[in-house]
């Protein structure tokens, strides 16, 4: 039986909550929130025990509640402060997304977790998902040839217009839209297909960047805001070329396309863990360069995890994160989701979100291993 606890019982808490449900050897412990009465509606809706208190939560009376694990679900601006304290106490830590709003901060989370030999890892997980480890076999088996290019957009429309008001998580929690735009949806969605990349082709070394606030009115009182769009050139160490766009104002658009020597990998929808991953072939016809109008769809040869939740919401499985940490936990080995990945994350996130309107050149600090894929991820069908 694997452990966990919560801290932070907001929208995106549900999410987990509903996902934790597809492996039944988790058992969550206790949960905690600072907003009391958003905990016990929580902690009822899904039949758990509630903490009074952090310290309740890290320092238990009974050995048996300290849980292998945290997940530290609070709002970006508590990351830094929630997740040192629960390393300091002695647990590993899976945060949400970002792992800090301050690169300081990300370091000092990544010392004190080598210091005292503590798994430390940060959402998102979808690259662990079957459709981001077709992609990379895809990539490993030169389906298309060499890889040259890739093409990543995270566009989700005009959200500011959107009726997010009635956006309500299974348990009742409401979007939380003055966190969304305030921490922005750069630091918020860029890591869905940052993370899909540093997994297939490794560390990025440098950091070509804009970004700006366009919607200026999204929250009451002339509130802060932070960008709203953002698009970046990444130079890989291996030689690849990469272009990501982010935002929340252009039309919905979450398509992924790794060109190739030979023709073009292909997936529209990172937030799908089940996305139909394709291939198009690039040939000659009378004189003309055709990218051929048919594609073909590629399938693992075997099962892979389980898919998100029909009930919730959401196509994505949130507990593929912590799973993969509680396992390399308790096989004493090398996580998929490390400290390092997760800074090295955290580090091409933020050199994005804060370029502003004056781009230019951000040599990065940090590095990410290589990995090896999902056991499951080796054979497509014939």
């Amino acid at each position: 039986m694997y452990t966990v606890s919560i801290i932070g019982t907001g929208y995106v808490a549900d999410f987990y909550m509903r996902s934790l449900q597809t492996f039944p050897e988790v058992k969550v412990l206790k949960a905690y929130d600072i907003n009391q009465q958003r905990l016990k509606v929580f902690a009822d809706y899904w039949k758990l025990r509630a903490a009074a208190s952090m310290e309740e939560l890290l320092n238990p009376t009974d050995a048996q509640e300290r849980p292998m694990l945290i997940l530290n679900l609070t709002n970006p601006h508590a990351h830094f402060t929630v997740s040192k304290s629960c390393l300091e106490a002695g647990y590993n830590v899976y945060s949400e997304k970002p792992l800090s709003i301050k690169m300081d901060d990300a370091f000092e989370l990544h010392n004190i977790a080598s210091e005292k030999g503590l798994y430390l890892a940060s959402a998102p997980c979808s690259y662990l998902s079957q459709v981001a480890q077709t992609v990379w076999l895809a990539v490993r088996e030169k389906l298309m040839g060499k890889p040259l290019l890739v093409y990543a957009e995270l566009d989700d429309d005009f959200v500011s217009q959107a009726p997010y008001q009635k956006w309500i998580s299974e348990s009742g929690a409401p979007w939380p839209a003055e966190d969304e735009f305030k921490v922005g949806c750069t630091l918020e969605h860029a890591g869905y297909y940052l993370s899909w990349l540093m997994m297939i082709f490794g560390p990025i070394e440098k950091v070509i960047a804009a970004s700006a606030e366009i919607i200026k009115d999204k929250l009451p009182n002339n509130q802060k805001t932070a960008p709203d769009y953002s698009t970046a050139t990444l130079f890989f160490k291996c030689g690849l070329i990469a272009r990501i766009t982010c935002g929340i104002v252009a039309p919905h658009n979450h398509g992924l396309r790794i060109i190739c020597e030979q023709g073009v990998i292909e997936v529209n929808e990172s937030w799908n863990n089940a996305a139909v991953v394709k291939t198009r072939r690039r040939y000659v016809l009378h004189r003309k360069l055709i990218n051929s109008l048919f594609t073909r769809k590629l399938k693992l040869s075997g099962p892979s995890h389980p898919m998100g939740p029909k009930k919730g919401n959401t196509k994505m499985n949130f507990a593929l994160g912590p799973m993969e940490l509680l396992s390399a936990i308790k096989e004493q080995r090398p996580p998929r989701t490390s400290a390092d990945f997760a800074l090295h994350l955290n580090e091409i996130t933020l050199a994005i979100q804060n370029a502003g309107d004056n781009a230019g050149v951000q040599i990065m600090k940090t590095s990410c291993p290589e990995q090896p894929p999902m056991p499951w991820a080796h054979a497509l069908k014939s």
